[in-house]
């Protein structure tokens, strides 16, 4: 890991996510925030996403051209959308700074420049460890670093790789880590952290204050504010976190929602209980694609196996397994991003040894206090058999409780069991 800035400057690390970079008007904004804050006397690091939908144009280019791209390549070609970015961000922010601050400016580093060096997975690579020699010389002096996020470099291999959708965020939190920054602000389209996705859930709100433990569980289990992986390394380094909006204005398209807070979410370590062992629902969120996996084997360690050397064997990611079981064969619930999942699909239907359930799922989850020392499963699965929502499973976890449903009952189960939140 790198060692921490050696100014008295505090150091704070801002991540701007691509719909908050969508247009020139957008980067010059966000540009124009980061010098304002420069212009406090705090040392900024910016972390930036690839431009709007750009990540998804270079998929579907990447798709048009081959059914089955290479993953070293696709790495290659989706790491120029931040590298387009920080670019742009860098040139737009050493106007703002000529302006407000003129002795500091601006540099921009891809993540290998950076020094953030990952094992060789390509698509969904890990962070093995952070040599940033570059970025604390240029913090050192006072200028502003502008960081290309999701992506690193493989120093066995020497190869570029990125850190799988929502990256991002890994790259932000774990450069936070890495300099001990006071804290690491997460700029997005959205006011904060909501207790549901507003583009379901038309009464979605903000939570001002939430504990690491319980984003980690909304994240595993579908919110899509921030990566999981980016909360898990917020937790195990104790990164200080603030969900935030990025700009003073709502993006078009993006419904209005209630708010307890106008400065955003803050995410710490502990907070109190609302009460002793009562039920509290926080928040509900959910994985819209959930695939059912069927493998011939004779128990489950061999199936997960298989799993495994199936996928890596072809350089897929593995997905995220929400659940496993022996039901006859053995079955394996996954999920993942989209174009990861097709392709891994894709691959296990070349297998005889899995069997894909052609039916849709999704999950529907309420992180809640009380999740087993309650009535809560019940209550929950009364409500959603009154709108209509068949509960094919449950998963019951420490603070929350999942049910498997029909992909075309997600939107349903989501409004339902957010009337449970507080």
């Amino acid at each position: 890991m790198a060692t921490p800035s050696s100014t008295t400057r505090p150091l704070i690390v801002q991540k701007f996510g691509g719909m908050s970079l969508a247009t020139p008007a957008h980067i010059k904004g966000a540009a124009r925030r980061v010098a304002e804050l420069r212009a406090t006397g705090a040392n900024v690091l910016a972390v930036v996403s690839a431009m709007g939908a750009a990540t998804d144009g270079l998929i579907q280019l990447a798709y048009s051209v081959s059914p089955h791209p290479n993953r070293r390549e696709l790495d290659m070609l989706l790491s120029t959308g931040e590298r387009v970015s920080m670019s742009l961000f860098s040139m737009a922010l050493s106007d703002a700074l000529k302006e407000l601050v003129p002795e500091s400016k601006a540099i921009s580093f891809t993540g290998s420049q950076a020094g953030l060096l990952t094992d060789e997975t390509h698509s969904n690579a890990r962070i093995i460890d952070i040599k940033s020699i570059r970025v604390q010389e240029e913090l050192t002096k006072g200028h502003v670093v502008i960081l290309a996020g999701f992506q690193g470099v493989s120093p066995r291999t020497k190869e570029i790789t990125t850190l799988g959708r929502g990256g991002t965020d890994v790259t932000a939190v774990a450069m936070a880590a890495a300099f001990s920054a006071d804290r690491c602000e997460i700029l997005k389209e959205v006011p904060g952290v909501m207790s549901a996705d507003p583009r379901v859930v038309n009464e979605a709100r903000v939570l001002p204050a939430l504990t690491h433990l319980q984003l980690l569980n909304m994240t595993f289990w579908g919110a899509k504010v921030l990566h999981y992986r980016s909360v898990e390394l917020a937790a195990t380094h104790k990164v200080p976190l603030r969900v935030a909006l990025a700009h003073d204005a709502k993006p078009s398209g993006m419904p209005s929602v209630t708010s307890d807070s106008d400065s955003g979410t803050d995410i710490r370590m502990e907070t109190a209980m609302n009460s002793f062992e009562n039920d509290r629902v926080l928040a509900v969120n959910s994985h819209a694609d959930v695939r059912k996996l069927r493998v011939k084997t004779p128990d489950l360690q061999t199936a997960l196996q298989k799993l495994k050397t199936r996928l890596l064997g072809n350089s897929l990611p593995l997905p995220q397994i929400l659940h496993a079981r022996q039901a006859g064969a053995m079955e394996v619930l996954i999920t993942a991003p989209a174009e990861s999942l097709e392709a891994q699909i894709s691959c296990l239907k070349t297998d005889p040894s899995f069997e894909i359930d052609s039916r849709a799922y999704s999950t529907v989850t309420a992180t809640c206090q009380g999740s087993y020392t309650t009535d809560l499963v019940v209550r929950f699965s009364e409500s959603l058999a009154s709108a209509k929502v068949e509960t094919l499973e449950v998963l019951q976890g420490p603070m929350s409780i999942t049910f498997l449903v029909e992909a075309s009952a997600r939107e349903a189960g989501l409004k339902t069991l957010h009337g449970f939140t507080a």
